[in-house]
Parts: C-alpha cells; structure tokens; sequence
C-alpha cells in the first residue's frame, strides 16, 4: 500500500499542487483505515 502511494503522489504532484494532492491523499487514506 504504502509503495504503490508514493508512486501515485509522485505522479500526481507533476500535475497539481502537492498541498491539495496530499490532502486528497490523506483522505483516502483515512478512508483506508
């Protein structure tokens, strides 16, 4: 999970603010949880 994550920030960071992908991201990680 935690791989496949930071290959998917790092794509995703190219295309929009890291702010609003991290917070995307971390949504869906709680969402995981």
């Amino acid at each position: 999970m935690s791989e496949k994550g930071r290959l998917f920030t790092s794509e995703s960071v190219t295309e929009g603010h890291p702010d609003k992908i991290c917070d995307a991201i971390s949504d869906s990680v709680l969402d995981a949880l």
